[in-house]
């Protein structure tokens, strides 16, 4: 009984960012029923992002599977799909046919370019995206190609996440009296929106286009090293107070190349030299002398090596399933805790409507 449990759900199965928003509004408790292609997945998974919903197998070829899909939206409070634009229209379940069954629907699209606009009808994928909306820009050292974060930044920041949001409040506009309505959720869109910090930094001359020259991406104390052991650890010792303590720690605290912290002209040689000081220890002894400080420190773990982190342990962030390492659900609730749910049997909903 989690904080959206009442909340009815309708998913046309999907890659990448629909189901995703799917398996996070089914964490927070939400009825999510999932209407899948009969058969084998194009690409096999774990099923981590099917987790507490129903399946329904259904071929939407079908007229019949059809009106069963529109029999189902008349008590539902959303849908997610991730087609092409036009797609759900030729299936006959546009929003038009959808919200003529029940005016109060929340429609959600999931699209990567948008419903609408010159790109809309192109193919792509999460690394295309954010790269057009500018969000992969500062992803990258200043003299290399940016780098992608695998689907994070685009597919799951940009586009399910805004994707859940916006169909909770339709839903909350809907239950307040008002009707229902389509969401457009573009991961063009999201991930662009998720730019305005630093769009707002650099208004102020704090983040500048130049990759690795801002204080997010080029300073000593807001960066990662490699350790003698080959792994890795990072600092972001951004205020004042933080950076006197790593220098401290780190035994630079009377080390003059390190007496200005914000000579941006400076960075480079600064930089160098921490990565000198950090390679001469692991990174274990590393966390044994800074973890925990407040001088803004952490390893960088490997998911298998999180799971195993005390903190992380003492959360419950991680778990297992069927031998499948997961993450549990998040954000927490103090009254209605969210319970990651069983992976469904695929067709398991279908006697059951």
């Amino acid at each position: 009984m989690g904080v959206l449990s009442g909340v009815r759900i309708i998913e046309i199965a999907g890659i990448g960012p629909g189901p995703f928003c799917g398996m996070l509004l089914a964490d927070l408790g939400a009825e999510v029923i999932v209407v899948e292609r009969p058969g084998p997945a194009e690409i096999p998974t774990a099923g981590i992002l099917r987790r507490g919903k129903r399946s329904l197998a259904l071929d939407l070829k079908d007229p019949a599977a059809i009106d069963t899909v529109l029999e189902l939206i008349v008590d539902a409070d959303g849908l997610i799909e991730g087609m092409r634009p036009g797609a759900m229209e030729r299936l006959g379940l546009g929003p038009e046919v959808c919200l003529a069954r029940n005016p109060r629907l929340a429609y959600g699209r999931m699209t990567g370019w948008g419903q609408d606009g010159p790109l809309a009808q192109a193919a792509g994928h999460d690394n295309n995206y954010i790269a057009l909306s500018g969000a992969l820009h500062y992803a990258g050292a200043g003299d290399a190609p940016p780098v992608t974060p695998p689907t994070l930044v685009g597919d799951l920041g940009g586009g399910a996440l805004y994707l859940a949001l916006g169909i909770v409040s339709a839903i909350l506009h809907a239950r307040g009296g008002g009707k229902g309505q389509v969401i457009d959720a573009a991961i063009v869109d999201g991930s662009a929106h998720m730019m305005n910090l630093l769009l707002d930094l650099s208004a102020t001359g704090l983040m500048r286009e130049q990759r690795g020259s801002s204080v997010l991406d080029g300073p000593h104390w807001f960066n990662t090293y490699r350790c003698k052991d080959g792994r890795d650890i990072t600092v972001g010792a951004l205020e004042g107070k933080f950076y006197k303590l790593l220098l401290e720690k780190l035994g630079l605290a009377e080390d003059r190349r390190f007496a200005s912290q914000h000579a941006a002209g400076q960075w480079p040689l600064q930089r160098g030299a921490m990565a000198d000081l950090f390679a001469t220890r692991t990174r274990d002894e590393w966390c044994q002398l800074l973890e925990g400080t407040d001088a803004c420190f952490a390893p960088v773990l490997t998911p298998s090596e999180a799971a195993r982190h005390p903190h992380l342990q003492a959360r419950g962030t991680y778990s297992q399933a069927g031998g499948v390492l997961q993450a549990n659900p998040a954000p927490r609730f103090s009254g209605t805790p969210s319970v990651a749910g069983p992976i469904p049997q695929l067709g398991e909903f279908n006697n059951k409507k």
